[in-house]
C-alpha cells in the first residue's frame, strides 16, 4: 500500500490513473466537511469535483510541507467557502429581483425548502459554522488537533473550545449518531460520479499543465 505522498509522486511521473485511489480514499471526508460548510447536499458533488481537479492541477506545488490529507482538506474548505460566497450574492440578487418584480416568483424559497432533508443535514445545520466545521473534523473524520489547527489556522486552545462548545450545543446523542455513519452514507453511485468526472477531466488535461 503506497502512502499518499508516494502516490502523488507516481501521478506526477505520468501514472494518472492512480489519482482515482486518492479520490476514493478521501471522498467521504471531503463530502462531510463540504456539507458542514455549505449545508446544501445538492451542491457538494460539484464542489468536490472542482476541488479534486484543482488539486490535481496543482500537485506539482504540493511540497510535503503538510500531509496530503491536510492539503486536500484546505482545498475543499476553500472551494466550499467560495461556493457560499457566490450563493450569498445570488440569493441577494434574487431577493432584490423579487422586491422589484411582482410578476415573478423567486426560486430562493424552493431552494431553501430542498435543503436539510436528511437527519445529518438538520443536525449539522443546528451549529454555527465555526463550531460545525471543527466538530466534523475532530469527531467525524477523527482528524488530530494538529491537523485541524493546520487546516483552519487556529490555535490548539481555540480548536478545543470550539469542539467543546459544539458538543454542548448538540447535547444528547449527536456524537454517537455521527460515529454510527458508514461510508454508505456517501452512496457508491455518488462516489462513482465524482471519480468518473474527475478522472475524465484528468485524462483530457495535458501532463505539462501539472507544472502550472
Amino acid at each position: 500500500m503506497l502512502s499518499d505522498e508516494e502516490l502523488v509522486t507516481q501521478i506526477l511521473n505520468g501514472k494518472k490513473y492512480l489519482y482515482e485511489t486518492l479520490i476514493r480514499k478521501y471522498n467521504l471526508r471531503l463530502y462531510r466537511i463540504s456539507l458542514s460548510i455549505v449545508n446544501d447536499d445538492s451542491a457538494v458533488e460539484d464542489i468536490m469535483q472542482t476541488a479534486y481537479v484543482n488539486a490535481y492541477l496543482n500537485l506539482a506545488a504540493f511540497k510535503n510541507k503538510s500531509s496530503f490529507s491536510t492539503w486536500l482538506t484546505k482545498i475543499i474548505i476553500n472551494e466550499s467557502l467560495l461556493y457560499k460566497k457566490r450563493k450569498k450574492r445570488l440569493d441577494q440578487i434574487l431577493i432584490e429581483r423579487k422586491e422589484t418584480d411582482y410578476h415573478g416568483e423567486t426560486p430562493l424559497k424552493s431552494l431553501m425548502n430542498s435543503e436539510l432533508k436528511t437527519i445529518l443535514e438538520k443536525t449539522i445545520a443546528s451549529l454555527p459554522e465555526k463550531y460545525r466545521v471543527v466538530f466534523v473534523m475532530r469527531e467525524v473524520e477523527e482528524m488530530s488537533i494538529d491537523e485541524t489547527m493546520a487546516t483552519l489556522n487556529l490555535t490548539e486552545s481555540t480548536v478545543k473550545v470550539r469542539l467543546n462548545r459544539a458538543k454542548e450545543m448538540l447535547r444528547n446523542n449527536l456524537s454517537s449518531y455521527y460515529k454510527s455513519l458508514e461510508p454508505d452514507d456517501f452512496h457508491l453511485s455518488r462516489c462513482d460520479r465524482v471519480v468518473n468526472y474527475v478522472m475524465a477531466q484528468i485524462e483530457n488535461t495535458p501532463h505539462g499543465q501539472l507544472e502550472r
